[in-house]
């Protein structure tokens, strides 16, 4: 319900920022940055609630855990070999998606791991960043907040609006 307010607030501040029959023209360059200014600190109390709920995840699940720049939680173990993934690598992993309170979204077949090419998108930015720091053969726990994640939309199926996720991921190959 939070969520639904703070896209519904989100949305009005916008449309309102954006209808000239409210503003004198000779307003709108003062009002620019001040729009901005509303917004960042909406993204900022966002993210902050975001770490929170994570931070919360983190305890009850007695972790250990690193946060990264971006906000990315990450959690990389096991025997690894080889150089780490780079850009323009070709990678194959197992991977594992849940929601914070448990729930599984997606979740790879036996046998068929995922392939992506590294830096080319098609998946969360958070993966990217996380599977760059992990070798072959070593498994790896991130958890990615909405911004790194499926953001203000969720992926409109499984993964909901705004929502932090948990990805178990398990790197098997790495072609440079």
């Amino acid at each position: 319900m939070v969520n639904k307010i703070n896209t519904l607030l989100i949305f009005l501040l916008l449309l309102s920022s954006c209808n000239p029959s409210t503003q004198n023209v000779a307003e709108q360059p003062k009002s620019i940055p001040d729009t901005k200014q509303k917004l960042l600190g909406i993204n900022y109390q966002l993210t902050e609630k975001d770490r929170v709920l994570i931070k919360a995840y983190i305890d009850r699940h007695r972790l250990t855990m690193k946060e990264n720049p971006s906000g990315l939680f990450v959690y990389v173990y096991g025997t690894g070999y080889g150089e780490y993934p780079k850009k323009g690598d070709l990678v194959n992993y197992y991977y594992r998606i849940s929601l914070l309170d448990g729930t599984e979204c997606y979740k790879s077949e036996p046998g068929k791991p995922k392939s992506m090419v590294v830096g080319h998108g098609g998946v969360e930015a958070g993966l990217e960043e996380g599977i760059m720091l992990m070798r072959k053969g070593q498994k790896a726990l991130f958890i990615l907040p909405p911004h790194l994640a499926h953001g203000l939309v969720g992926d409109m199926d499984k993964i909901p609006p705004r929502a932090s996720i948990v990805y178990e991921v398990e790197l098997v190959d790495v072609q440079h």
